[in-house]
Parts: structure tokens; sequence; C-alpha cells
């Protein structure tokens, strides 16, 4: 492919669709939709038309898509999906089909870990393991300057590691499982610790919101612990410390370059990765990690959509045989 050539990426979230456009390594704006969870034949006709619409009648190369889902890479079959009604469809020779040009699938975390790897068009970092907390946890990992996806692409689901169990193990159970860092440190469970926090402090910011509206969650504990509120910014570092667990297990295993966090939780930045750093260090072996970076992932809310767009570019070259 020329580096001019219109590629689009497509993130599909719990709660929304964002789709943009990559020319030369450069992400147009993204056209942001809520995802229609109605139905799998009501979201995968949303995907159509919303790509339809951002490539605009222009050529198109090649579409990346992430999904919160466990993808079966070389197919593009999901395999389960928690959030979104795709689990068991074909997605990647249905888009295909649909849209008339190449199209590659992998989970969301994945592909915003791709994009958390490079800058630009560029690999700048080789080894790297990506968090996004948002509704749930997912994870993506990137060694040697590739997606790493294991054996059948389902590699990378950080989310169901059990950081917390005590002497007599849990029966297994639907998931995510008790103990698991999702459980423990994804989006909703700010909510509750948002709304606990309010209820606890009726005269604290988090207090006011929940008289007013009569509820409270993440995004306005996030809200006011970045305005200065040190009851929200409390909710926001236990919810920091519980990731840190699983960010230490992350180096344990890796000892990458980059642990970076992603997903909308990370909008808190340091009042969300200072405690889990805090954390992290304190459970990591000694001697590993001492070249880990752990951040705010740079790529902010455009990650999963430009890590797809960076899937799409990046499978097109290797499928035409050029150096990726």
């Amino acid at each position: 492919m020329t580096s001019d050539e219109l590629v689009i990426g497509v993130d599909v979230g719990g709660t929304k669709v964002s789709i943009a456009a990559m020319r030369g390594g450069r992400l147009g704006e993204p056209l942001l939709r809520p995802t229609d969870r109605s139905s799998t034949a009501a979201l995968i006709a949303q995907l159509v038309a919303s790509v339809t619409e951002v490539a605009g009648g222009e050529p198109l190369a090649a579409v990346g898509v992430g999904l919160p889902s466990v993808v079966e890479f070389e197919t593009g079959l999901v395999r389960s999906s928690t959030n979104i009604p795709l689990a068991d469809v074909p997605l990647r020779t249905v888009l295909a089909q649909r849209l008339g040009v190449p199209t590659f699938v992998d989970n969301d975390a994945t592909v915003a870990a791709l994009a958390e790897a490079h800058e630009g068009a560029q690999l700048a970092t080789r080894c790297l393991v990506m968090i996004t907390v948002g509704t749930g946890i997912g994870g993506g990992i990137v060694i040697d300057g590739r997606s790493y996806r294991g054996a059948t692409g389902a590699a990378g689901e950080v989310g169901h590691m059990l950081v917390a169990i005590d002497e007599s193990i849990p029966a297994p159970s639907r998931f995510p499982q008790p103990g698991s860092l999702e459980s423990l440190a994804a989006g909703h469970v700010l909510d509750a610790l948002a709304r606990e926090a309010a209820l606890a402090h009726p005269d604290s910011a988090l207090g006011r919101v929940l008289v007013l509206r009569g509820a409270v969650g993440g995004p306005d504990a996030v809200q006011a612990a970045m305005d200065g509120d040190e009851v929200a910014a409390a909710a926001v570092a236990t919810l920091g410390r519980r990731l840190g667990v699983g960010v230490a297990n992350m180096i344990n295993i890796f000892d990458p370059q980059v642990v970076a966090i992603g997903g909308g939780v990370s909008s808190a930045g340091e009042l969300l990765v200072g405690p889990a750093r805090d954390v992290a260090r304190e459970y990591v072996l000694p001697g590993v990690g001492t070249a880990t970076e752990i951040r705010v992932a740079r790529s902010g809310p455009q990650a999963g959509v430009r890590g797809a767009a960076l899937l799409a570019r990046s499978e097109l070259k290797r499928q035409n045989g050029e150096a990726r």
C-alpha cells in the first residue's frame, strides 16, 4: 500500500463506537455514536453505515476494528463478547463482504496497545503492556514491536487475572470472577465507590451531586477529584491501588519498557496512576522492572480507534508482503 491510502479504524465499546480515517499515519477527527446493542444485526448495520459515512465516498484500502471481546484473530471470529452482541459472529468475513475491502478484527485493548507503542505511524516502544480501564478491564501486549495474541488470539485478558483470593479458593462463577482485577478495579467499581463516598460524606462534591441528581458515578468522581475534592480523590486512589496489583503482575511476567494505563477512567491521570504505581513497586520482585515506566496512555481516548487504524495499515502491508 502507498502511504497516502485511506484506512479506517473502528473502536467498538460497550457504550460508544468511535470511527476515524487515517491517511499517511495521521488520524482524522473521530465520529462518535452510541453503541447500538439492541441486536447483532443492528450493531453490524451501524458499523457498516458509520464506516461508509467516514469514508465519504473516497477509495478505501482497509478497515480495522477493535472490540471488547475475545477474538480469533486469523479468522476474525468473535469467540465471546460480554458487553456487545457479537459473540460467535465471524465479523471479519461479514464486514469484508458488506464493505468490499479487507477488514481486520482484534481485541480492543490489543489495538490500543499497538497505538501506544507507536508515535504517529512509527514504532517507538518495542515491549509494552497496555491496561485499559473502562466498562471492564482489558489488556494488550506488544513484544518486539508486534502485538502478542497467543495461540488462539485471546492473549491479554488481564482483567481476569485473580488478584485477591483468600485461603479458600472460591468456586468458579460467572465472569468477572470474584477476586479478579476487573471485579475490583473496573469503571463500574468506581461507580460504587463514588456512591459510597457520597453517602458517607454528604457535604462533599460527590454528596452534593447525589442530592442534586439522585445518582452519582465514576465520571463524577474523576471530575470532582480533578477539581480538588479530597473525598473523590480518595475514591479514585482506592481504584488505583487495586489496579496497581495487576500492574505488578504484568511487570513480573513481562518486564516491559512501559505499562500504559488507558481507558475512560485514565482521564484521572496521576490521581489514578500515582497510587497504582506506588502499589505496583511494592509487589514487583526485586530486580524486575527496573527499566519499566508506568504511565497514563498518551493516545488518550483515541487509543482504540488509532490502534484499529494502525492494525488495518500494518496487516494490509503484511498481506502485500511489505515491511511493517
